[in-house]
């Protein structure tokens, strides 16, 4: 019913940027918050940032002032501009949305399918 698709990761060295997009479609009537994850090899995975449908956000305290998270509603895409990367942000990265979907007023939780983002340093 609802399809979230990342997109905008790959390698970049150390110190540099790139920009994230989730594009979400599908049987949409409203999404509330949306949020970026990631998971690294061996590791649980893990808030980096989230949106709130009225655009306050979260973020976690290793991202701050290097990761700005932003959404289009008119667009349903949210995104995640990453800059001063570190190799320690190595990791697929996930978007997950809530979503209130069409015909049944019902709100579900999804995930897209994984970036992977590689710093190297």
């Amino acid at each position: 019913q609802v399809k979230l698709v990342e997109s905008g990761g790959g390698l970049v060295q150390a110190g540099g940027s790139l920009r994230l997009s989730c594009a979400a479609s599908g049987s949409i009537f409203s999404i509330g918050t949306i949020g970026w994850y990631r998971q690294a090899p061996g590791q649980q995975r893990e808030l980096v940032a989230d949106i709130t449908s009225g655009g306050s956000t979260n973020y976690a305290d290793s991202v701050k002032g290097r990761f700005t998270i932003s959404r289009d509603n008119a667009k349903n895409t949210a995104y995640l501009q990453m800059s001063s990367l570190k190799p320690e942000d190595t990791a697929v990265y996930y978007c997950n949305a809530h979503v209130l979907v069409l015909y049944g007023g019902s709100w579900n939780n999804y995930w897209g399918q994984g970036t992977q983002v590689t710093v190297s340093s």
